[in-house]
């Protein structure tokens, strides 16, 4: 059961990345010579850069899911709270798996959701993130506390 939700998540995510590089090769043409490139805590835009910019999105998504794979595949070489035991050693290991499976969809939805913003911001000054920031970085906070009650527990 554990390998079908794992390559579930896998799939998914791999699939999210298709989308980001896919949504922004199909909107690339349309975009302005002049794009946002940072927005500062409120959304507004405070640095502009050329349209080519707008692939630094999808080059550093491409960049992290090979990052979280190869920490995935090893899980053995990565840092865990709690030590690991012969006792523990199959929870720790599925606890880590999936909350860094986890822990890269909610990176690619940041992503997803800043790429969108930046799309709608270089047409209309006006427009808002579809998701707050705030909202995303919650969300992560929130998953790092799920992650160490779940280790605390499977100690």
């Amino acid at each position: 059961m554990e390998n079908i939700l794992l390559t579930i998540f896998d799939i998914c995510n791999f699939g999210l990345l298709v989308f980001l590089w896919w949504f922004t090769v199909k909107n690339y043409k349309t975009l302005p010579q002049t794009i946002p490139v940072h927005f500062d805590f409120d959304g507004k835009a405070d640095n502009f850069g050329s349209k080519k910019y707008s692939f630094l999105m999808p080059v550093l998504l491409a960049v992290f899911y090979f990052l979280f794979a190869f920490v995935v595949r090893s899980p053995e070489s990565t840092n865990f709270p709690v030590e690991i035991t012969k006792d523990n050693q199959d929870a720790q290991f599925l606890i880590m798996g999936v909350f860094i499976r986890w822990l890269f969809t909610l990176v690619t939805l940041i992503f997803l959701n800043n790429q969108d913003y930046m799309f709608r911001y270089s047409f209309d000054g006006n427009a808002k993130p579809r998701v707050p920031m705030a909202t995303a970085i919650f969300a992560v906070i929130g998953s790092l506390i799920v992650l160490f009650i779940f280790v605390g527990i499977f100690k």
